[in-house]
């Protein structure tokens, strides 16, 4: 089946709002609002203000978890001091797994891993708004929708498991048990599978394409963008609009593209599209309706 992506060439909070509109999804029910903070000293997240008018069209709650990797949020306490450092007190806000122990998810029919470890605080939730600052990855080889709802929703010991492939919970063993490149974008398949089962169809997703460095908003040293602002994409389905995105930075006729498409490409990035796709996230076909 093929999935809706719209999509706009303006890059800004309004634009957001319109793409989101132009979905014609009502989330019912208590609204998580996930996004990615940015780590200390990155340049390149998106502000609390640029995602605040569509938080407030959707009365949502921001969401974020804490990391497994060094650095100011993981732990916390750290993540809480550099919330409030970085404005997102202005908004409502909840660290998914501020408090132990983690809830399990199970994941039907996983390439890799077969229960994924969330904050506690995702049962509080009946729906999830996905506002993804679309750019690269340095292991991923780019971050979107798909990013946000494996990697992004995992509490610190459930991104762990899903970088190990499933062999650790540990962070403080993680590292020395990396999976195999392949297998660990198919655990964040893996992953974002359990996050739509466990909201079913009270989700949408919206990735921004702006300030696209090759690098995450989780590097606290970040290369600076090396692409221009590109536009908005929606859809109901998170493998169609990352999809999408790769697709429409592809036709670009940036120069800077083919730095970027390196960092994908040396990551096989693509591959978590396609894991998704085989296990029943979504469909990478797609049909792109510019507004």
């Amino acid at each position: 089946m093929r999935s809706t992506v719209y999509f706009t060439r303006d890059c800004t909070p309004e634009a957001v709002v319109r793409l989101y509109q132009a979905l014609g999804k009502e989330l019912t029910g208590n609204v998580a609002v996930k996004v990615h903070t940015g780590e200390e000293g990155n340049q390149n997240f998106l502000t609390p203000a640029f995602w605040k008018p569509t938080v407030d069209l959707v009365g949502g709650t921001v969401v974020e978890c804490n990391t497994a990797y060094g650095g100011a949020r993981n732990e916390t306490s750290k993540h809480e001091r550099l919330l409030k450092d970085h404005g997102w007190d202005a908004l409502p806000f909840e660290l998914l797994d501020a408090e132990g122990p983690d809830d399990v998810l199970p994941v039907r029919g996983g390439l890799q891993i077969h229960e994924n470890y969330v904050g506690k605080a995702m049962k509080k939730y009946d729906a999830m708004l996905v506002l993804a600052h679309f750019k690269g990855h340095p292991m991923g080889g780019y971050g979107g929708a798909l990013k946000q709802i494996s990697i992004g929703t995992a509490s610190t010991a459930g991104k762990c498991w899903i970088h190990s492939a499933g062999k650790t919970l540990d962070q403080s063993e993680v590292w020395g048990m990396t999976a195999p490149q392949n297998a660990f974008l198919e655990a964040m398949a893996d992953a974002a599978l359990s996050i739509v089962d466990f909201f079913k169809d009270n989700m949408a997703f919206v990735n921004v394409m702006k300030n696209m460095s090759v690098d995450c908003d989780c590097c606290a040293v970040a290369e600076d963008p090396c692409l221009a602002d590109i536009g908005v994409a929606a859809s109901l389905d998170p493998v169609a609009v990352d999809r999408a995105c790769l697709d429409i930075v592809t036709a670009s006729d940036d120069p800077g593209k083919a730095h970027f498409l390196e960092r994908v490409e040396s990551r096989n990035g693509a591959h978590t599209i396609e894991a998704a796709e085989a296990i029943g996230v979504g469909s990478a076909s797609h049909d792109l309706i510019e507004l």
